[in-house]
């Protein structure tokens, strides 16, 4: 029981975490260009890998039998990073976070050809009600761009292509090497687009601070995850993870001063739902990189 307490209290954290780094990426963006803040989070991510992760692993970090397989999986999160916060810079954090939450619809209505899976009819009926809670988030009128709501749906299809692949890699690839390959891809992607960026403004101490504070709360929420999927039932696990949500609402408030109107918070309701739904019927063991992107 107190495993279970732990494995809950962890992901009421880890999903605090994200939620935050999503804010403040989205208050950042006010400031600096999207690439900039993206590089910074995957060199800053790599880096703390490197001191406090690559001296006790050493070579099994890196040494992988799937290496196409872990750079395809870990360009697509690069991608995801890039496509998410590109759309925070101009929706609202809640609605923004909510779109990237069809993803577990997305896959379960592609395990079946690529995977081999057997999609169930309530796996599709959640599927068909989740896309309808799109459409009430991104409503004509609403409070969302045609542009942004592109950019979150594009990171939402490239983030369930990442949990296709991961799967694949979940039997031969343990987590710490998946993460450690995510940052080292994101960095090397990221350092070749950043430099058409680095003209802008200078960052002050404290925007440095918060610069810096991305890839402090993503490691340090995936590292967190990682224990907790060993302490917590999978059930568990994807119920408290729609946390998130309910974090990024009250942040939107507190740091952007916006409250989702009723038929964007019947959209959220619903895509977490169905989301919830899928996770629950499939009941399988939770893994490290079912977490949010981040």
């Amino acid at each position: 029981m107190q495993h279970k307490l732990l494995g809950a209290a962890l992901i009421l954290i880890v999903t605090f975490l994200f939620a935050l780094h999503d804010a403040t990426a989205k208050y950042l963006s006010g400031f600096f260009a999207v690439p900039l803040l993206v590089w910074a989070r995957y060199v800053g991510n790599l880096l703390i890998l490197l001191v406090g992760v690559a001296p006790r692993m050493g070579w099994q970090l890196v040494a992988t039998r799937r290496p196409g397989l872990m750079v395809m999986r870990a360009a697509m999160l690069a991608a995801v990073s890039l496509l998410f916060q590109s759309a925070l810079k101009s929706l609202p954090l809640a609605e923004t976070s909510a779109l990237l939450f069809v993803t577990p619809l997305i896959v379960a209505m592609l395990a079946g050809p690529i995977l081999g899976e057997k999609v169930r009819l309530g796996a599709w009926i959640a599927i068909v009600a989740g896309f309808g809670g799109t459409l009430l988030i991104a409503r004509p009128g609403g409070a969302m761009t045609f542009t942004g709501v592109l950019y979150g749906l594009g990171a939402a299809l490239c983030y369930a292509a990442y949990q296709l692949f991961t799967r694949k890699l979940a039997e031969t690839e343990p987590p710490m090497r998946q993460l450690f390959y995510s940052a080292l891809v994101g960095s090397l992607v990221m350092s070749c687009i950043v430099p058409a960026y680095l003209d802008g403004p200078r960052p002050t101490p404290g925007q440095g601070v918060l610069i810096a504070s991305l890839a402090l709360a993503a490691t340090a929420g995936h590292f967190l995850f990682t224990r907790a999927a060993r302490e917590t039932p999978a059930a568990i696990l994807s119920t408290l993870l729609y946390m998130q949500l309910v974090w990024t609402v009250v942040l939107g408030w507190l740091v952007f001063d916006h409250l989702p109107d009723l038929p964007s918070s019947l959209g959220m309701l619903i895509i977490g739902a169905s989301s919830l739904s899928i996770a629950l019927q499939k009941r399988t063991p939770a893994r490290p990189d079912d977490a949010p992107a981040n």
